[in-house]
């Protein structure tokens, strides 16, 4: 009783402040240069690819459309997080009101989670290009396509109305102060002045859902066309499928190491220094790798590239 009354006079936090990627004046002017122009790359590329998909029809086929889903993602997803994170870089810590931040946050878990389950589909998808090609046009057929573009959308919104209901739920009495550069989950459950369990649970169980359901769904995508192009006759088909499958494996193991470090345990983060530099990998590196290594190297996409050149 005494301390439900203590709580109840305490004032509740109206604002949180974030410290920002670095707090070291010497560095800061330099890596907001940097993060200004890694921002303005992976926005100029995921337009490319958007543009070259929709403007040319051999590029209409299920392939393209997640790639081009995932850019559109790619997209959002950066502009959640880079504009505090470049506020704190040029002017220091940043305030970010407590409605702003609970935004900031549902988006940001929206699109992390569409981008999983989005990056499953697309392991999918290559499963049934490789391994199943005479079914392909009937298990990717554009109905199918769309549904699991949908499913990975909606799905990301329903997972973040929940979590962030959950967060935004707690009580924040002070201090207000986020060592982070933009509204994350594990900062904000540090800060509660309130018991944390349950939606510490939710957290937990939704990462392992999200994260470790569309993980296994990759990881057996691939591991089956691992089999499949072992067992191509061709030196130079096996190459071709191992050299694009590498690539792909790198982009989703990085994503999915950092991610699910941070958010599939049951237990706070403490070490933030870490969270933070392990966040830059997730909401910086990987948007702007995944448009040059899943499209920009392909020879389609290149093709139609400088056809698009040509015409200009």
């Amino acid at each position: 009783m005494e301390k439900s009354l203590e709580l109840g006079n305490m004032t509740r936090v109206q604002e949180f402040v974030l410290l920002g990627l670095s707090t070291r004046l010497g560095i800061r002017d330099a890596l907001f240069v940097v993060f200004l122009a890694l921002y303005l790359l992976t926005l100029l590329e995921n337009t490319l690819i958007i543009y070259l998909i929709c403007s040319h029809s051999e590029l209409h086929k299920p392939m393209y459309f997640f790639l081009g889903n995932l850019s559109c993602l790619e997209m959002c997803y950066v502009s959640v997080t880079m504009p505090t994170l470049l506020m704190g870089l040029w002017t220091g810590p940043c305030h970010v009101p407590f409605t702003g931040c609970m935004t900031q946050l549902f988006f940001f878990i929206s699109l992390i989670c569409t981008e999983c389950t989005l990056l499953a589909s697309m392991a999918y998808d290559r499963y049934v290009a490789i391994c199943r090609p005479l079914h392909y046009p009937l298990l990717m057929r554009p109905q199918v396509c769309l549904g699991l573009a949908l499913s990975s959308w909606l799905g990301g919104l329903l997972v973040s109305v929940i979590k962030t209901a959950c967060i935004a739920s707690l009580s924040y009495c002070g201090p207000n102060v986020l060592n982070h550069f933009f509204c994350d989950v594990s900062p904000l459950l540090n800060l509660s002045c309130t018991h944390v369990a349950l939606t510490e649970l939710v957290d937990f169980m939704s990462a392992i859902v999200i994260l470790w359901g569309s993980l296994l769904v990759a990881m057996a995508s691939y591991a089956a066309i691992g089999r499949t192009v072992l067992g191509m006759p061709s030196a130079a088909a096996r190459h071709k499928a191992f050299s694009t499958c590498a690539s792909h494996l790198v982009v989703v193991g990085i994503f999915y190491s950092a991610t699910i470090f941070i958010y599939a345990r049951p237990s706070r983060i403490e070490a933030m220094d870490l969270n933070k530099v392990l966040s830059v990998v997730y909401t910086v590196v990987t948007p702007m790798c995944n448009p040059f290594i899943y499209c920009l190297r392909n020879r389609e996409v290149q093709s139609a590239f400088r056809r698009t050149m040509r015409w200009s």
